[in-house]
């Protein structure tokens, strides 16, 4: 049997304002001829399907027309979970319909654990795998808080629940397949950070649990699964150097620091519950390219790039002594004429000159929730000793709003 691991599809995501469905659309159009040509038995996808819960239009046809490419195709089943960019009830409202075609969602853990534990059966209805769809578990799925815990406390439950859920689900699929008497293998999804998980500059990945880490081990996965589909971080990845637990990486580069990373998704081939797995290389869809240095390195630096005929995406940090005001003129008129467009640049000499503040060269985009509160409460002269408490209250108040389901109003 084959299944085909991918998570962290980020449907919607936009890069400095530019919208790239474009993009998403022949990634999506590449991976249903993937699945066809490498004939694949089950897709596996690990959250983050849309990169907002209240995805466009767009980003959900994108989504069902591909749904139904692969349903009509030689794969016999999907399972998709939620990650934690992910509407919970948005993902479960068509449930029922999709599963008439074969592709299984679980959007968020409910009490009765059994209905994460699927077992997929073949065209004459032989039972050939089972796999523990495992969304994103919200802190409030997995811990109950208390009055004046401590974070590690908080970071102590945490890991303490994911651990039981886990738990559970591995001994619920054992005893599935105890009763079916089959010797077939035993799949585990995830939405989650690992200690020691690799991440990038950019690439948009954030803590799951606001003022806690919540880093878990590859020791919390039971002994019994034969593999582990990881999505959330961004690079591909195994976890602790294990074959059978990896992240597949999301398939396309959510921003400029990920534009080198080789993107690719996990093929993995059972022969009788002993996995073994090989990476499936995605193209380069929309090429992306960090330009930095002084005057002189940059304008070299896109000289060459021209002189290959480069056609992409650029984005440019200027680090030179000299101040250079005129800085987006002579980079607009350096790419004029080329297939390059420039979608941000950061000019760090100006930045640097007048520190704490927000100028023309530095936007949003380079800041955080946390760094836009803590300039707040410099502006408004907020006494130091009373800004670590203000700022854990406030990533109370954004984790909330992270977690708040607004499909489900």
């Amino acid at each position: 049997m084959k299944l085909l691991h991918t998570s962290d599809w980020h449907i919607g995501r936009t890069l400095y304002g530019r919208k790239r469905y474009e993009e998403f659309e022949v990634f999506l159009a590449w991976l249903a001829e993937t699945i066809q040509q490498n004939k694949i038995d089950a897709l596996l996808v690990a959250g983050d399907v849309f990169d907002t819960s209240a995805p466009s239009n767009r980003a959900q046809e994108l989504y069902y027309r591909f749904l139904c490419r692969v349903a009509a195709s030689s794969c016999r089943h999907v399972v998709i979970v939620a990650g934690n960019h992910d509407s919970p009830s948005f993902l479960n409202a068509p449930k029922e319909l999709l599963k008439a075609l074969d592709v299984h969602i679980i959007g968020s853990s409910t009490e009765a654990s059994e209905e994460e534990v699927l077992v997929l059966r073949n065209g004459q209805d032989t039972p050939e795998l089972i796999v523990c769809a495992v969304p994103y578990l919200r802190d409030r799925d997995i811990r109950v808080a208390e009055a004046g815990e401590s974070v590690e406390d908080k970071e102590r439950k945490l890991i303490d629940g994911i651990r039981n859920h886990y738990a559970t689900v591995a001994a619920l699929a054992e005893q599935k397949r105890k009763e079916l008497g089959a010797d077939i293998p035993i799949v585990a999804m995830g939405h989650l950070f690992t200690a020691g998980g690799q991440t990038v500059d950019g690439d948009g990945v954030r803590e799951l649990y606001v003022g806690s880490l919540a880093h878990v081990t590859a020791g919390i996965f039971p002994a019994c699964f034969n593999y582990v589909a990881l999505g959330h971080l961004h690079v591909p990845q195994k976890v602790n150097g294990l074959e059978t637990i990896r992240y597949s990486g999301s398939p396309l580069p959510m921003g400029f620091g990920e534009a080198k990373q080789q993107k690719s998704v996990c093929q993995v081939e059972f022969h009788s519950t002993a996995a073994s797995v090989q990476l499936v290389d995605v193209p380069v869809f929309q090429k992306l390219e960090r330009v930095k240095g002084d005057w002189n390195g940059i304008s070299s630096r896109i000289l060459e790039l021209s002189a290959t005929g480069f056609q992409g995406w650029l984005e440019v940090i200027y680090e030179g002594d000299e101040v250079i005001g005129d800085l987006r003129e002579r980079l607009e008129a350096a790419i004029s004429g080329t297939q390059m467009e420039i979608l941000r640049i950061k000019n760090n000499r100006i930045i640097d000159r007048v520190l704490g503040q927000i100028h023309e060269e530095e936007t949003l985009d380079d800041l955080n929730v946390n760094d836009v509160f803590e300039r707040c409460l410099a502006v408004h002269d907020v006494p130091e000793e009373q800004r670590p408490e203000l700022l854990r209250a406030y990533q109370e108040t954004v984790s909330s709003l992270y977690e708040d389901d607004v499909q489900a109003e």
